[in-house]
This record gives C-alpha cells, sequence and structure tokens, in this order.
C-alpha cells in the first residue's frame, strides 16, 4: 500500500500519466527494489566503512585494467 501511494504520489508531482498498463509493472519494480535494499541494509557494517566514491561496472569474466 505504501508503494502504491508513493507511485501515485511521485506520478503526481511530476506531471506523469501512468497509464494502468503500466502501473502495476511500476508497482513489481519498486518492490523489487525494496527487496533488494531490505538485503543490504540486513548487513552489518562496521562504523569505519564508507560508501564507495565511485561505482564503475565491469563485464563478468573480464579483468579491469
Amino acid at each position: 500500500e505504501q508503494a502504491e501511494a508513493y507511485v501515485d504520489a511521485s506520478a503526481a508531482a511530476l506531471g506523469l500519466q501512468l497509464r494502468g498498463e503500466h502501473r502495476e509493472g511500476v508497482l513489481r519494480y519498486f518492490q523489487l527494489a525494496a527487496d533488494m535494499a531490505a538485503l543490504l541494509d540486513a548487513v552489518p557494517l562496521p562504523p569505519h566503512v564508507e560508501p564507495a566514491v565511485n561505482f564503475a561496472p565491469v563485464v563478468p569474466g573480464k579483468v579491469p585494467p
């Protein structure tokens, strides 16, 4: 229910016309993102760990230069 309210309020605030057939996909994405965030949030980190300054994706199996 919170995700639905957030999606509806965000679309309205941005002036987006969220069509019914797209709304379900958007809600599924928000649930997926919430599930991933919960996984990360469950990992305890010591106080000295700092976030990365830069994220640089790599191709799996290739060694970065």
